[in-house]
Protein backbone atom coordinates (compact mmCIF):
# COMPACT_ATOMS: atom_id res chain seq x y z
CA UNK A 1 0.00 0.00 0.00
CA UNK A 2 1.43 3.60 -0.22
CA UNK A 3 1.31 6.54 1.68
CA UNK A 4 -2.66 7.23 2.41
CA UNK A 5 -3.45 10.39 0.09
CA UNK A 6 -5.28 13.56 2.91
CA UNK A 7 -8.32 13.50 1.26
CA UNK A 8 -8.71 10.16 1.62
CA UNK A 9 -7.92 10.47 4.95
CA UNK A 10 -10.58 12.95 4.88
CA UNK A 11 -13.34 11.13 3.70
CA UNK A 12 -12.87 7.85 5.69
CA UNK A 13 -12.88 10.39 8.57
CA UNK A 14 -16.33 11.42 7.14
CA UNK A 15 -17.21 7.76 5.93
CA UNK A 16 -16.67 6.34 9.49
CA UNK A 17 -18.92 9.94 11.42
CA UNK A 18 -21.79 8.69 8.66
CA UNK A 19 -21.79 4.59 9.42
CA UNK A 20 -21.10 5.08 13.46
CA UNK A 21 -24.32 8.02 13.59
CA UNK A 22 -26.49 7.08 10.53
CA UNK A 23 -28.81 9.28 12.16
CA UNK A 24 -27.08 12.59 11.73
CA UNK A 25 -26.83 14.20 7.91
CA UNK A 26 -24.24 15.80 8.24
CA UNK A 27 -20.80 16.83 10.29
CA UNK A 28 -18.96 20.26 11.36
CA UNK A 29 -15.43 20.50 9.63
CA UNK A 30 -14.07 20.18 13.36
CA UNK A 31 -15.48 16.53 13.77
CA UNK A 32 -14.09 15.45 10.79
CA UNK A 33 -11.15 16.47 12.06
CA UNK A 34 -11.60 15.09 15.51
CA UNK A 35 -12.46 11.86 13.89
CA UNK A 36 -9.40 11.70 11.19
CA UNK A 37 -7.14 12.23 14.00
CA UNK A 38 -9.16 9.32 15.99
CA UNK A 39 -8.83 7.00 13.07
CA UNK A 40 -4.95 7.41 12.07
CA UNK A 41 -5.61 6.36 8.54
CA UNK A 42 -2.54 7.93 7.34
CA UNK A 43 -0.72 5.49 10.36
CA UNK A 44 1.67 8.82 11.28
CA UNK A 45 0.47 9.03 14.98
CA UNK A 46 -1.00 11.84 14.62
CA UNK A 47 -3.31 14.30 12.53
CA UNK A 48 -1.46 15.68 9.41
CA UNK A 49 -2.05 19.29 9.11
CA UNK A 50 -3.58 19.12 5.99
CA UNK A 51 -6.80 17.43 7.32
CA UNK A 52 -8.49 20.40 8.02
CA UNK A 53 -8.06 22.44 4.99
CA UNK A 54 -9.07 19.31 2.52
CA UNK A 55 -12.47 19.43 4.88
CA UNK A 56 -12.65 23.01 4.63
CA UNK A 57 -12.38 23.13 0.20
CA UNK A 58 -9.80 20.85 -1.33
CA UNK A 59 -12.44 17.97 -1.37
CA UNK A 60 -16.02 20.05 -1.31
CA UNK A 61 -17.80 19.00 -4.67
CA UNK A 62 -20.06 22.53 -4.30
CA UNK A 63 -16.86 25.08 -3.64
CA UNK A 64 -14.41 25.72 -7.01
CA UNK A 65 -11.53 23.81 -6.98
CA UNK A 66 -8.55 25.27 -5.04
CA UNK A 67 -6.46 23.82 -6.50
CA UNK A 68 -7.66 19.90 -6.12
CA UNK A 69 -10.59 19.03 -8.26
CA UNK A 70 -11.67 15.89 -5.42
CA UNK A 71 -15.48 15.73 -5.16
CA UNK A 72 -15.55 13.48 -1.69
CA UNK A 73 -17.87 15.88 0.47
CA UNK A 74 -20.64 18.36 0.13
CA UNK A 75 -20.72 21.80 1.96
CA UNK A 76 -24.69 21.64 3.41
CA UNK A 77 -24.00 24.54 5.53
CA UNK A 78 -21.33 26.91 6.66
CA UNK A 79 -18.90 25.10 8.37
CA UNK A 80 -20.97 21.44 7.60
CA UNK A 81 -20.17 18.57 5.32
CA UNK A 82 -21.70 15.20 4.53
CA UNK A 83 -20.12 12.75 1.79
CA UNK A 84 -20.79 13.11 -1.39
CA UNK A 85 -23.39 11.21 -3.43
CA UNK A 86 -23.83 10.69 -7.19
CA UNK A 87 -26.54 13.73 -8.19
CA UNK A 88 -25.52 15.99 -5.76
CA UNK A 89 -24.50 19.72 -6.50
CA UNK A 90 -20.75 19.73 -7.88
CA UNK A 91 -18.80 22.93 -9.45
CA UNK A 92 -18.53 22.37 -13.04
CA UNK A 93 -14.58 22.03 -12.93
CA UNK A 94 -15.01 18.90 -10.15
CA UNK A 95 -17.11 17.14 -12.52
CA UNK A 96 -14.09 14.52 -13.30
CA UNK A 97 -12.58 14.63 -10.06
CA UNK A 98 -12.21 11.64 -7.51
CA UNK A 99 -15.13 11.02 -4.99
CA UNK A 100 -13.94 7.93 -3.43
CA UNK A 101 -10.75 6.18 -2.55
CA UNK A 102 -9.53 3.69 -4.62
CA UNK A 103 -9.62 0.24 -2.91
CA UNK A 104 -5.41 0.17 -3.00
CA UNK A 105 -4.63 3.17 -1.64
CA UNK A 106 -6.60 2.83 1.45
CA UNK A 107 -5.25 0.45 4.40
CA UNK A 108 -6.98 -2.58 5.13
CA UNK A 109 -8.97 -1.85 8.00
CA UNK A 110 -10.84 1.13 6.02
CA UNK A 111 -11.44 -0.75 2.72
CA UNK A 112 -14.95 -2.13 4.22
CA UNK A 113 -16.25 1.76 4.17
CA UNK A 114 -16.08 1.49 0.06
CA UNK A 115 -18.72 -1.03 0.25
CA UNK A 116 -20.52 0.36 2.84
CA UNK A 117 -20.48 3.41 0.99
CA UNK A 118 -21.99 1.99 -2.38
CA UNK A 119 -24.47 -0.23 -0.81
CA UNK A 120 -25.69 1.84 1.66
CA UNK A 121 -24.71 5.68 2.03
CA UNK A 122 -24.68 6.35 -1.64
CA UNK A 123 -28.04 4.35 -2.71
CA UNK A 124 -29.74 6.15 -0.52
CA UNK A 125 -31.11 8.70 -2.93
CA UNK A 126 -34.61 8.69 -2.32
CA UNK A 127 -33.62 9.86 1.87
CA UNK A 128 -31.55 13.12 0.33
CA UNK A 129 -32.85 15.98 1.93
CA UNK A 130 -35.62 17.74 -0.10
CA UNK A 131 -35.06 21.16 -1.54
CA UNK A 132 -37.55 23.37 0.87
CA UNK A 133 -38.37 25.16 -2.13
CA UNK A 134 -39.29 22.00 -4.45
CA UNK A 135 -41.45 20.51 -1.49
CA UNK A 136 -43.76 23.68 -1.77
CA UNK A 137 -44.93 21.76 -5.56
CA UNK A 138 -48.80 21.30 -5.62
CA UNK A 139 -48.79 23.27 -2.28
CA UNK A 140 -52.81 24.76 -2.27
CA UNK A 141 -53.51 22.99 -5.01
CA UNK A 142 -56.82 21.57 -3.73
CA UNK A 143 -58.19 25.31 -2.90
CA UNK A 144 -58.54 25.82 -6.76
CA UNK A 145 -60.37 22.60 -7.68
CA UNK A 146 -63.58 24.35 -8.08
CA UNK A 147 -62.88 27.27 -10.54
CA UNK A 148 -61.25 27.19 -13.66
CA UNK A 149 -58.23 29.63 -13.98
CA UNK A 150 -59.75 31.57 -16.71
CA UNK A 151 -63.09 31.99 -15.22
CA UNK A 152 -61.28 33.04 -11.56
CA UNK A 153 -59.28 35.46 -13.94
CA UNK A 154 -62.23 37.08 -15.90
CA UNK A 155 -64.12 37.64 -12.60
CA UNK A 156 -61.00 39.32 -11.21
CA UNK A 157 -61.56 41.68 -14.44
CA UNK A 158 -64.86 42.55 -14.19
CA UNK A 159 -65.51 46.08 -14.17
CA UNK A 160 -62.23 47.20 -15.14
CA UNK A 161 -63.38 48.51 -18.56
Amino acid sequence: MTRVLVADETWIATALLHREQPHRSDFTVGEIVQRAEQAQAAGEGRLRPGVKVHAYEHCVANKPPSPGRYRMLVETAKGRRRLFRPGDPCHAERRSGKDVPREDEIPPAYQGLLAWYRTEYAGRGGQRETDPILALSGTGKAIWTDEDADAYVERLREGWR
